[in-house]
């Protein structure tokens, strides 16, 4: 750990920062300085190619402009941030950045056209909608994806494993540990495609968001089919009504897909966690690992805790953006732009929420044997098959026979099955509830498994 991850305040830029590395290219400050260059350059190249006003660049020229991002590093990030510095503006900033860029070059006299007729908003927030675009399919999927390559592997490995669910804390009746997990990778399947068919928004409408000063300079131009063509062409939405800001409503959209997506996986943290704790599931040991600084025998289920920690944290700061960036006074406010700076943060602890349950699913085996002398010693679970058993033969009192049975009671196979010897039944039916057993009583939950991991 190096001295500035050992001083950091925030652990994702200290015991966490390796693990986040990968956002840092799509939600730094360094990545925002980028962007906007970035946004800048490709509108000043639009309006050379697809307006009469500004002159067509030479293929020199524009690979020119090209070569300033990809070269872009943290030199010329520091220099826009000196350039700040002096003139209290960020995006001004950029645009000042620019034009030391092209002065001195054939590109001197396009300088005019950078930032022509845009408000700030129009580039930050296109900056951010890229940068939000990008670390989701470069770094989220990719880390969301390692969950449900655990997930399923458990869940087809384990289909047919059978164990006690719970109901109220209480045993109800069997399930299998694979169907367990199946139905937690259907749900998240759902939240991951969500995601992945989210359209960031973005807009160019400046200072008020009725593209003024752009009418005011071209009045018989198309600007709004400009702003589409522009905003499609980098892989963005239009968003064309707005004030200086556009609504966050979209943004919004994706932070509670996220936020459901880490409460889904908060749910599966805590039943693992009881798996875990009925020693129902065991973890894997590692050579080296220590579990308590006292008892020698511990092996904490830390993955899984690190992981509810985190998945906290984020969807604190998710739950916070649905509430404070629908609002902003009038035409804008400048809160906003402080809250946007902790995008990194909230899907920072996410990513290492991801990474330990992805970690800690990979640790996990089951107990076969515990599970298995768990159902044993719960016999009244199979009351519920028992009694829809006697009530398709036509018994009226099937379900308060099974109550005064099992209820509030632990049942053990004889005293089941001397229950069931002594009913005045047909011998078919006495067959059928004599087949009920805790690791038989399953019901479809192999078939479900299989076929919520193929869809």
């Amino acid at each position: 750990m190096s001295d500035n991850e050992l001083f950091a305040l925030s652990p994702l830029d200290g015991r966490y920062a390796r693990a986040v590395d990968p956002l840092r290219e799509y939600l730094s400050e360094y990545a925002l300085i980028r962007d906007r260059v970035g946004v800048e350059i490709a509108y000043l190249r639009a309006l050379s190619q697809r307006t009469p006003w500004v002159r067509k660049l030479t293929p020199a020229e524009d690979q020119f402009l090209l070569s300033i991002l990809e070269l872009f590093s943290s030199s010329p990030a520091q220099r826009v941030q000196r350039l700040e510095r002096d003139t209290r503006h960020d995006v001004k900033a950029v645009e000042y950045f620019l034009r030391e860029r092209l002065e001195g070059t054939s590109l001197a006299d396009v300088i005019p056209w950078l930032h022509f007729g845009l408000t700030s908003e129009d580039i930050n927030q296109t900056a951010i909608a890229f940068e939000l675009f990008e670390a989701r399919d470069a770094v989220l999927l990719p880390a969301l994806e390692q969950i449900f390559m655990q997930l399923k592997l458990l869940a087809q490995t384990h289909a047919a494993t059978p164990m006690l669910a719970r109901t109220h804390g209480q045993p109800a009746v069997p399930t299998t540990l694979g169907k367990e997990l199946a139905n937690f990778y259907a749900r998240l399947r759902v939240q991951a495609t969500r995601l992945h068919e989210h359209k960031f928004t973005a807009k160019l409408t400046g200072a008020v968001g009725n593209f003024n000063a752009l009418v005011a300079a071209a009045p018989a131009f198309d600007w709004l089919g400009f702003h589409s063509q522009f905003l499609e062409s980098i892989g963005l939405a239009p968003w064309r009504y707005t004030t200086q800001l556009m609504p966050y409503d979209n943004w919004i959209q994706y932070f509670d897909t996220l936020r459901l997506t880490n409460a889904i996986l908060l749910d599966l943290t805590a039943d693992i966690w009881r798996y875990i704790s009925d020693d129902w599931l065991k973890q894997k040991t590692q050579t080296g690992e220590i579990g308590s600084s006292t008892m020698p025998q511990k092996v904490n289920p830390i993955d899984f805790e690190n992981a509810e920690g985190n998945l906290g944290i984020a969807n604190a700061l998710l739950e916070f953006y649905a509430r404070k960036l629908p609002i902003s006074r009038l035409q804008r406010d400048l809160s906003d732009s402080t809250v946007r700076r902790t995008f990194g943060v909230a899907l920072g602890h996410s990513v290492v929420a991801w990474q330990s349950v992805a970690r800690g699913l990979e640790k996990i085996e089951p107990n076969a044997e515990k599970m298995r002398a768990t159902l044993d010693a719960h016999w009244e679970i199979v009351a519920e098959g028992a009694q829809t058993i006697l009530r398709a033969a036509g018994i009226g009192d099937a379900y308060e026979q099974l109550k005064n049975l099992t209820r509030g009671k632990v049942l053990n196979r004889n005293a089941y099955l001397a229950w069931v010897d002594a009913l005045p039944l047909p011998d078919s039916i006495r067959e059928q509830l004599r087949a009920l057993t805790p690791t038989s009583y399953l019901g479809l939950a192999e078939q479900l498994t299989r076929r919520a991991l193929e869809e």
